[in-house]
């Protein structure tokens, strides 16, 4: 006997509210996660419709007191069928509960109250307003004559005015609506992030290459596509392309981002193209504006949704494309439960609805080349910047030998020399340092000791407290502060050392306070912008420090990372990487991978217009073949090293992996919870595997940071040829969970991690 769970509404109270019924024989194929069906619900038994979230063959309840599904409702597939059934697949895929899953696919959590244009309108002729005009001077109803009067000059007026200017009340209006004498014409509006409305047009011709790529996409059967094209080839022009003919079909498109420092750019540039056909969603628009796009979507008054990784449940009902930009990002794997991948999801939901995905990148992903080698993937190469741009020339800047030579500064002689340069000539330079804050830890010179969290196993990172605008004199100071980047913990610098008082505490390492400190002292002429997560927390910080940067308000732009993916600054002909090792040794073996990525994207702002470009890698390890592959551009190179790096480990692509993460707040019981797990793996194995399967298990032990807000964290990871191997081990593992005395360790799977724990 099979059950289904359904839920009888999609709104977010209702999300942890289900009901089980019998699925009756005969119809069980028809019944699946995301089909509408009719059920008898409540005391009568009144007939409604209901959408099936899970079908299992464990009974919640007692089956005599169950009711039975009466039917599959026969109409078209709805949007929320798409969602709920792509809700199920991240539940089976990613390891969470359906709940989970589903929160996570319905956009919008909770309904928002509309926006409406009201306009009051005359609905009597002239013999009735004469007979209501006595009658309400005689009942001196001064209100009613007053709007009366003023409806019968101009026979429409905006309900905003005739409160706020005529000061009639709601009451008096409705009264009014009630007699006859007026109608009330109600118009949505909807609420739009995109500010700059003005459609400048769009007259980009596409070059042999583009037109090649978009040609073969559009033509291809093939689910997904792969573009691996060097940066300034001009990769979002094909994306534009392949959308025109989307739209042209009737169909409609889902642009991904990984930043949302790069919505506004890209927005602006789509919108040359596709006006209001185009709308955003990011994390920094309010409730009422969110909920308003994805309404847009589903209404079909949007046709391209350009977003992060969420964006890939807009609720299109005819989705055609689905385009993922720099698609080797990590921001595209979720760090929430369900821990999904946009690109894996983005496929499935395409092969669903008979779509397409187009993967781009100019460093893709070592998933993605492994997939389109082996023919899962179509590949494109665009090897040659538009326009005949040439790429930059890269420089690597051996920081031994500067200092070595007496250079204590960060930057090196050939660095200072171009950014001396570059500013003489009225051109603009980016300074890239992959960590944001004043410094990467605090310790006593003296004893040695660390200044770290009390909450979490990490260090604590100094902020000074300033806050540099464009212009040099626009200072706010404050007082210095460590804080901790995991649970927020903040304190004051200390003047003495907590251990043994002495006065000899400071700050190693750097950050992008510290490069902006040392560059206004050594270029006090410069107007400098900084941008990273601290100065861009504002709604619109992203985009208040871009124009300001693409109009030529700032000389000198400093950032993290979210400064160096897909922007494009024409006047921009330097680009200085101050610290290319910081991302190098990182306990994860993505750590080569993303920096050869980080340093190349980086190389790509340089030169992108007329002028040509100069890109300056400094290092401590100018050997590391990462950093030699970046210098060249070379991405075969890298590629072909990296992938016998993974096979010789057995590191995804060429393996799958899956991180059972351990937390609780008792650490003894944490230890014997991990333990207990991993002996009910390893006899599940040995009673469901084969000889020649081949399956590593490691662990359990402590996470990297082994306590987080005073959680304590292990890790076990197993790896696997077979995908779906592993999600058969996190089934069993979730069937074993239901020991009381462990009810509070708590457990997340993830899959093919993108960063180490």
């Amino acid at each position: 006997m099979l059950f289904a769970n359904i839920i009888v509404d999609i709104t977010h109270e209702k999300l942890d509210k289900t009901f089980q019924y019998i699925i009756p024989a005969g119809i069980e194929e028809k019944i699946y996660a995301g089909v509408l069906v009719y059920i008898p619900f409540g005391r009568g038994n009144r007939k409604i419709t209901g959408y099936v979230i899970e079908v299992t063959d464990k009974a919640e309840y007692d089956t005599d007191k169950m009711k039975y599904i009466i039917d599959t409702v026969d109409k078209s597939v709805p949007i929320e069928t798409t969602l709920i059934k792509l809700a199920g697949y991240i539940k089976e895929n990613y390891g969470s509960t359906m709940n989970q899953a589903l929160k996570t696919v319905i956009p919008v959590k909770v309904q928002k109250k509309s926006i409406e244009n009201k306009t009051i309108i005359l609905d009597i002729d002239e013999k009735e307003q004469e007979e209501y005009r006595q009658s309400f001077a005689k009942k001196h109803a001064v209100a009613r004559l007053r709007l009366l009067n003023e409806l019968i000059i101009n026979k429409r007026l905006s309900y905003r005015l005739v409160t706020e200017k005529l000061n009639v009340t709601s009451k008096t209006i409705g009264d009014m609506e009630k007699l006859g004498i007026l109608r009330i014409e109600r118009e949505r509006l909807y609420r739009t992030p995109i500010k700059n409305n003005i459609k400048t047009g769009y007259d980009i011709i596409l070059n042999d290459t583009q037109r090649r790529v978009a040609e073969a996409i559009e033509k291809s059967d093939d689910t997904v596509h792969l573009i691996r094209g060097v940066t300034g080839s001009g990769k979002t022009e094909v994306y534009m392309e392949l959308i025109a003919n989307v739209l042209n079909e009737g169909k409609e498109a889902i642009v991904l981002i990984p930043e949302i420092a790069l919505t506004y750019q890209t927005v602006m540039r789509f919108y040359k193209r596709f006006g209001d056909m185009v709308s955003i969603v990011n994390s920094k628009l309010s409730a009422g504006e969110k909920y308003d796009q994805f309404e847009m979507a589903k209404e079909g008054r949007v046709k391209i949704m350009i977003g992060p990784r969420s964006a890939v449940f807009t609720p299109f009902r005819r989705l055609g494309l689905i385009i993922i930009d720099e698609e080797h990002e990590g921001t595209y794997k979720s760090e929430a439960v369900p821990k999904y991948h946009a690109r894996e999801v983005a496929i499935y939901r395409a092969r669903e609805e008979g779509a397409k995905v187009v993967l781009g990148s100019a460093t893709p992903s070592v998933d993605s080349y492994y997939r389109a080698e082996k023919g899962e993937y179509r590949l494109y190469s665009m090897a040659h910047r538009a326009r005949e741009a040439r790429l930059p020339d890269v420089m690597v800047a051996d920081m031994r030998i500067e200092l070595e030579n007496g250079n204590k500064t960060m930057f090196s002689g050939k660095l200072n020399g171009l950014i001396t340069d570059r500013l003489k000539k009225k051109e603009q330079i980016i300074l890239f340092i992959n960590r944001r804050g004043f410094a990467g830890f605090v310790s006593c010179r003296s004893c040695g000791e660390a200044m770290k969290c009390p909450h979490c196993d990490v260090g604590l990172t100094l902020h000074t407290g300033r806050n540099w605008g464009i212009d040099n004199n626009s200072v706010r100071a404050g007082d210095n502060k460590l804080v901790c980047h995991y649970c927020g913990y903040t304190i004051p610098m200390p003047k003495n050392c907590p251990n043994c008082r002495s006065k000899y505490i400071a700050a190693f390492g750097i950050g992008t306070q510290k490069v902006e400190e040392s560059v206004h002292k050594l270029y006090p002429s410069a107007r400098v912008l900084r941008m990273d997560m601290d100065t861009t927390a504002g709604k619109d910080g992203h985009e208040k420090i871009l124009s300001a940067f693409a109009n030529g308000e700032a000389d000198i732009l400093i950032g993290t990372q979210m400064i160096v993916k897909g922007h494009d600054f024409p006047n921009v002909t330097l680009v200085g990487v101050i610290a290319a090792d910081l991302s190098l040794y990182a306990s994860d073996y993505r750590a080569s991978e993303r920096t050869f990525q980080l340093l190349t994207q980086a190389a790509g702002r340089a030169g992108r217009g007329d002028k040509e470009g100069a890109v300056v890698i400094q290092t401590y390890t100018p050997e590391n073949p990462a950093i030699i592959s970046s210098s060249r551009q070379d991405y075969e190179e890298f590629y072909n090293r990296e992938k016998i790096y993974r096979t010789l480990m057995e590191y995804p692509p060429v393996y799958h992996m899956m991180a059972i993460l351990m937390t609780s707040r008792d650490k003894s019981l944490l230890d014997e919870f991990a333990e207990w797990i991993k002996e009910g793996i390893e006899e599940y194995l040995e009673e469901n595997s084969d000889n020649e399967e081949r399956l590593r298990l490691i662990g359990p032990a402590d996470a990297g940071i082994s306590k987080i807000n005073d959680v304590y964290r292990k890790v076990y990871y197993i790896k696997s040829e077979n995908y779906g191997r592993l999600t058969h081990i996190k089934d069993f593992v979730e069937n074993i969970l239901y020991e009381e005395k462990y009810k509070n360790v708590a457990i997340q799977y993830d899959f093919n991690p993108m960063s180490g724990y």
